[in-house]
């Protein structure tokens, strides 16, 4: 059995909790066991929690999961490419598969709500570059 960890944004909650019952659907399906879910503010967050699960032998792979949706100004844009980089920068340091389940940015809420299945996405993506799929 494959471990892996989560991290779920809080931020834009109607949308995230659906995407870790996606996430843990996916998981049970495939055999895999989610050891640790850590909840994080917002998709800005996540990296540092997701470099302190990929640190830790037991877990093969990490997902990451969050909604981030159009306001007035460029700011989910720059909330989603600061997650993207960090999470990327995570998976090369710790050489632990870390995969972007972060909706958006450029979504509205409803367009967000119609995307959950994203958190079973990146689910299958960790598995599959655990070796695990």
């Amino acid at each position: 059995m494959v471990n892996i960890g989560l991290v779920v944004a809080r931020y834009n909650r109607s949308v995230t909790e659906a995407m870790e019952t996606s996430a843990r659907e996916a998981a049970s399906s495939a055999g895999a066991e989610v050891v640790e879910t850590v909840h994080v503010p917002g998709a800005y967050d996540a990296p540092l929690a997701a470099d302190r699960l990929a640190r830790r032998e037991e877990i093969a792979a990490v997902a990451v999961l969050g909604a981030v949706v159009t306001g007035d100004t460029d700011h989910d844009r720059v909330i989603a490419s600061a997650a993207a980089r960090g999470l990327t920068d995570v998976s090369l340091d710790r050489d632990t598969p870390v995969t972007f389940g972060v909706i958006g940015p450029g979504m509205s809420a409803a367009e967000a709500r119609e995307r959950v299945g994203r958190g079973a996405a990146a689910v299958e993506g960790a598995l599959d570059l655990a070796g695990a799929a």
